[in-house]
């Protein structure tokens, strides 16, 4: 199963970036930014096969149209730089089931984000191509009781050993800046792919399929591999058209080393075990008792002296090592 592609970025205005234009792209939809107001727009809604959006308990229903929420989004956010909505783009298991893909992805959403705080976006995409995959936008931040968005962070008062406030030289009270919610915490990038994976795996597992998801690096799954650079579609699709890319190319020269590499491993196995027969034959007795192998029972202690033996020998090290021979010629 080859879908361990799983992407979060921050849509972030510093970068030109917009959270109604990412989920006009998600969704297929027209939306109109109130920030810039444009029109955003994609063509490409033959692909689209759901679309979906999920509050929390104490959002406002009014969210639940796409247009509404993005530029609510966008309107509470007033700096420069501010960071706009959290985007994921995950690859589906191409195992499951097409009436399954909502299920997984709702499932998903509903565990880690929702019930978090978080208002959720996703439309899921399939060009039926092998590569069904969802998209899914989350707001940043977190909404009180009364459904109003609350600050990304507050300032916190320092308090000496007597819980007293400390007066700095400038006369101001020492203080520092606390997120209201944690979502930005390092910890949720390994606990949202861990969560994924598993969530995966038990739509796998109930549809009796032996495949499973699995996120770790080839070094932390302990295989000894280099991984591939993720083509994203417009490579894959320039890709499918014959025509080469630069990613494409470090992809072939990544592939053809790791098959180099697994063949040099087998070669290094194929002598380990060749040694092995060997100091084994070596041990036996010079009359041959113990072995079943015709030829082999020369005296090895007088290899030196019997050319004919030596032929022997030679013989019985290509029949031990043929694995080798195969891949590499005889010596």
């Amino acid at each position: 199963m080859q879908c361990p592609h799983f992407d979060v970025k921050i849509i972030q205005r510093s970068k030109r970036q917009s959270a109604v234009a990412s989920a006009a792209y998600q969704s297929g939809e027209r939306l109109f930014s109130e920030y810039d107001q444009k029109q955003k727009y994609h063509s490409h809604k033959s692909e689209i096969v759901h679309t979906e959006i999920m509050l929390p308990p104490h959002a406002p229903p009014e969210y639940a149209d796409r247009n509404t929420l993005w530029n609510a989004a966008e309107a509470i956010e007033k700096q420069w730089n501010s960071q706009l909505a959290r985007r994921f783009v995950l690859a589906i298991p191409r195992e499951l089931p097409k009436e399954q893909y909502a299920d997984l992805i709702r499932d998903y959403c509903r565990e880690f984000f929702v019930s978090k705080g978080m208002l959720a976006d996703f439309a899921i995409h399939d060009k039926v191509d092998g590569n069904p995959h969802a998209h899914i936008l989350l707001t940043m931040r977190a909404m009180d009781e009364q459904s109003k968005w609350l600050p990304k962070s507050r300032k916190v008062y320092d308090l000496d050993e007597n819980g007293e406030r400390i007066r700095l030289a400038s006369g101001r009270w020492k203080s520092h800046k606390e997120d209201t919610v944690d979502w930005n915490a390092q910890k949720y990038g390994e606990i949202w792919r861990q969560g994924w994976a598993d969530t995966t795996n038990r739509y796998l597992e109930a549809i009796g399929s032996p495949e499973r998801l699995d996120l770790r690096s080839f070094a932390r799954q302990g295989i000894d591999k280099i991984p591939t650079v993720h083509m994203g579609p417009a490579v894959s699709q320039l890709e499918k058209q014959g025509i080469q890319t630069n990613i494409g190319n470090l992809n072939r020269d990544i592939k053809a080393a790791n098959g180099l590499m697994q063949s040099i491993r087998q070669m290094v196995r194929n002598l380990k075990s060749c040694l092995s027969d060997l100091k084994k034959k070596a041990a036996l007795p010079e009359t041959g008792q113990g072995t079943d192998h015709p030829g082999t029972s020369f005296p090895v202690s007088g290899y030196a002296e019997r050319g004919t033996h030596r032929l022997d020998f030679q013989r019985e090290v290509k029949r031990n090592c043929w694995g080798f021979q195969q891949g590499y010629g005889s010596p």
